[in-house]
């Protein structure tokens, strides 16, 4: 009787924090062994750098106010590039289908898959940045431009995480992401130039403000609205 009784008493619920994580090391232990996200992702950032270093003849002052179009130009495309390889791996590979089975709650899912998908948009541009400051000659070591990228990278993850769970489970997976998350994530990518541009020319905190107080405001935005909506959007 107690082997029986033992055998049929349910596991113990996972914490949300625990299943949290548990998504993000995998991703992590997972790009460890292939490297397929990370060098994709800087290979691509560093193709795009390079090419508007050689294609723009600019003088110091020009290069200063193109300087965050061209990163957030960058930023964009290669997150783009690295949200449909991280959703397409776990689809292809039918993790999505096992993750989903687990008994957690869906929303730690969704905010593991974002802090991974963070994490390697984070390194890419720890690596881009200094390599843009030598071709380009500018000092984006700035700190308020810092709390800007780390804003707009997170509200562009935010966004871009439901938006490609809901994108993987089409055909044109690799074209709908685009088309679908530009549209949504276009108040970030003005704001976060916007902010930049401000930060480069040491403009006062007065012209800024507003900026990042949308960039903070999508971003709190979006994650409830994720959190609200990823249950339904994977189960479609």
């Amino acid at each position: 009787m107690t082997v029986k009784s033992a055998a049929k008493r349910p596991a113990p619920p996972v914490s949300f924090l625990s299943s949290m994580w548990a998504v993000v090391w995998k991703d992590l232990a997972a790009e460890l062994r292939s490297r397929e996200l990370i060098s994709a992702m800087l290979v691509f950032s560093l193709l795009v750098v390079l090419i508007f270093n050689f294609s723009l003849e600019l003088n110091a002052r020009e290069r200063q106010e193109v300087t965050a179009g061209v990163l957030w130009v960058t930023f964009v495309f290669a997150g783009t590039l690295g949200l449909n390889r991280s959703m397409a791996i776990e689809k292809d590979g039918n993790c999505l289908d096992g993750l989903l089975l687990a008994p957690v709650d869906r929303a730690a899912i969704y905010f593991g898959k974002v802090i991974g998908n963070l994490i390697f948009m984070l390194l890419v541009i720890l690596i881009v940045l200094p390599i843009y400051s030598i071709l380009y000659n500018t000092n984006l070591f700035v700190p308020g431009l810092l709390v800007t990228i780390l804003l707009g990278a997170i509200g562009y993850v935010v966004s871009g995480t439901l938006l490609a769970a809901m994108s993987v489970q089409t055909r044109t997976r690799d074209i709908l992401l685009p088309i679908l998350h530009l549209p949504v994530v276009l108040p970030v990518v003005i704001s976060a130039v916007r902010a930049s541009t401000y930060f480069l020319q040491g403009q006062p905190m007065d012209l800024i403000w507003g900026s990042l107080n949308l960039l903070i405001g999508y971003n709190v935005i979006f994650t409830a609205a994720a959190y609200m909506l990823f249950d339904y959007v994977v189960q479609e």
